[in-house]
């Protein structure tokens, strides 16, 4: 399943973030960052998803 929300985190990363927390914090952090940079999204989701 991780390798989903991985995936899912590279292409839209604010829904990795929700499949693995639900919407919270990290979810509108997420959503702040992307729409800052790309990059800095895909970072953060996938820091959320490995930090299980």
């Amino acid at each position: 399943m991780d390798v989903i929300r991985i995936l899912l985190a590279i292409i839209l990363p604010p829904v990795g973030v929700f499949l693995q927390v639900g919407i919270g914090l990290h979810f509108w952090l997420n959503i702040l960052l992307t729409l800052l940079g790309y990059i800095p999204g895909i970072i953060h989701a996938i820091w959320v998803i490995l930090r299980k």
